[in-house]
Order: C-alpha cells, then sequence, then structure tokens
C-alpha cells in the first residue's frame, strides 16, 4: 500500500493511490477514501470513477473533491469537512504528493479555529508538508 501520513483519528495523507491499494487501505483499517486530484491530471493516474469502483469493491465510502492550488473554495474545504463528519471512522484523503488534501484540511481547521493561522507552515513541517499555499489562501480570503 502507499505510505501515508497520519494527521489524526479521523484523516491521515497520501499520494496518489493505485488501484490495486485500495484492498490494503481497507486492511489498514481506512473506513473511507477521498480523491482531490482532477481527473486527467496526469495519464498515469487511475479516474475517479475507477477508484470509487475500486474503494466499493474494498468495502470504502469514497469521495472525489478535486481541486488545485489555485481552485481551492471555501466549498470544497466545507466538502471535506462534511465527508470526514460522516465517515465512522478514519479517513485516507490523497492527491498527487498530500499536500492539496492536507491543505483542505489546515484551512479548515484554521476557518473553524481549532488551529491559529500562525501554527499552519509549522504544522505542515512537522510532516515535511509546505503548507505556504494554504496560509496564503487563509491571506487571501482574510483569515
Amino acid at each position: 500500500m502507499t505510505a501515508y501520513v497520519k494527521i489524526n483519528d479521523k484523516i491521515s495523507i497520501a499520494g496518489q493511490l493505485a488501484l490495486e491499494d485500495f484492498p490494503g487501505v481497507a486492511a489498514a483499517g481506512f473506513k473511507a477514501v477521498v480523491n482531490n486530484r482532477p481527473d486527467g491530471e496526469e495519464a498515469t493516474q487511475p479516474s475517479s470513477a475507477d477508484e470509487a469502483a475500486a474503494a466499493a469493491a474494498a468495502g470504502l465510502a469514497y469521495a472525489h473533491i478535486p481541486v488545485t492550488g489555485a481552485s481551492i473554495t471555501e466549498g470544497d474545504v466545507r466538502a471535506l469537512q462534511a465527508f470526514l463528519a460522516k465517515v465512522d471512522g478514519p479517513t485516507l484523503a490523497h492527491c498527487r504528493s498530500g499536500t492539496r488534501s492536507l491543505t483542505l484540511y489546515a484551512i479548515g481547521e484554521v476557518l473553524d479555529h481549532r488551529m491559529d493561522r500562525n501554527a499552519v507552515i509549522p504544522f505542515g513541517a512537522e510532516i515535511g508538508i509546505d503548507l505556504r499555499g494554504a496560509d496564503a489562501w487563509l491571506e487571501r480570503h482574510g483569515r
């Protein structure tokens, strides 16, 4: 299975999953997968439809919340939060490297006052993810 980073009991992040990773994701105790990549970003990535089928076959809930760094909206952040809230157990969110998935999560934490904006970049650095994009998003949106 693709390596992942546990953020907390509700969410972990990973780079791109292969379709054959989905049974391992379920075996590792995850209950759901969130795909944060737009379809067709790279020729070798599985489509969202293929990921949804692989998730269903592995008994996992699935959501596709495609974003690019420049296209993230508060609606995307809230969609991730809503999905996490309805899943009973841990979720593995993925994109190409894990950065977009963690960016969505961190923005939501700041918007809901569970994280101070000044903690965003150090939070990412602790796990090896550059969250300057999340910080810039928060700055652009007056947070």
